[in-house]
């Protein structure tokens, strides 16, 4: 709609789009139009996770064993009741498709593509229809292999966020309240306090200002923002993968195969209508 009627650039917050047929309408609208997307995956830009992802690229930890993400964080029904597109399938997603979309994003991002993934999804601590637990197996087109726990339904608090990753020279740890602290890095121990971040005076890291910077340089020297419409349709991708594996009581799901969860991102105009801007 934004870039519809008002011929407006967009930056766009997790998880980007819930299908990845929405991913296209909006990039092909973009391109008639000739107007920029720009998804949103600022813990990319974390100094762990950006040194992680150069350790990876330059072999200091060897091909990748294992991956496992666990994200431990609070969400009580207060949180759900703030907004009605919250904890709703058409606008929000679960504990997945918002709160850990980016961990979603990194399994990828540092773990190269999946290849499969079979999925538990479970609402265990609110009164809402979307998911609040996840657990996860998955296989990489690599042969190596991974694990996902997602959950909203910590309490009393939020916990952590982290990501781990085993290989064949070495292990990596990332950790703190999103994936902002280096706590294990065998190949170079003294990494660890060069590239942890302190999160406590602000909204989940500074990666935010990183991708403004990043839509500055795209617009006054030209750079490529690094997010491509490819990029970010892999992870939404992969994204729906889990929803998929769910609605197949579990079964192993082929992520590149098309398919779409028939949940995520099922529409609700009368929603939809409540934050839409009137007129024509």
């Amino acid at each position: 709609d934004v870039m519809r009627r008002y011929r407006k650039h967009v930056l766009v917050e997790k998880p980007t789009f819930m299908r990845p047929n929405q991913l296209a309408e909006a990039y092909d609208l973009a391109a008639s139009l000739n107007l920029q997307i720009f998804p949103v995956f600022q813990n990319r830009h974390n100094k762990a996770v950006r040194r992680i992802k150069q350790a990876l690229e330059q072999d200091e930890l060897g091909a990748i064993r294992i991956v496992a993400v666990r994200v431990r964080w609070c969400r009580p029904q207060r949180y759900y009741d703030m907004a009605p597109w919250r904890g709703t399938f058409s606008h929000d997603g679960g504990c997945l498709a918002n709160q850990g979309i980016h961990h979603v994003d990194l399994l990828r991002h540092l773990g190269g593509e999946i290849a499969r993934v079979s999925a538990s999804l479970r609402t265990l601590g609110a009164d809402i229809e979307v998911e609040d637990t996840a657990v996860a197996t998955l296989e990489y087109a690599s042969g190596a292999v991974g694990t996902v726990e997602v959950t909203t339904a910590a309490r009393p608090d939020d916990f952590e966020a982290s990501l781990s990753i085993v290989g064949a020279k070495g292990l990596a740890q990332i950790g703190g309240i999103a994936v902002n602290e280096l706590q294990v890095f065998t190949p170079d121990p003294a990494a660890c306090v060069a590239n942890s971040e302190d999160f406590s005076g602000c909204v989940y890291g500074e990666g935010h200002k990183a991708i403004y910077r990043d839509i500055a340089a795209f617009f006054i020297e030209g750079k490529p923002f690094a997010v491509t419409r490819e990029d970010a349709l892999a992870s939404i991708r992969l994204l729906n993968a889990f929803y998929r594996s769910d609605e197949a009581s579990g079964g192993w799901i082929e992520v590149m195969d098309g398919g779409e969860s028939s949940r995520l991102g099922r529409p609700d105009e009368a929603l939809a209508d409540l934050y839409r801007t009137a007129g024509a």
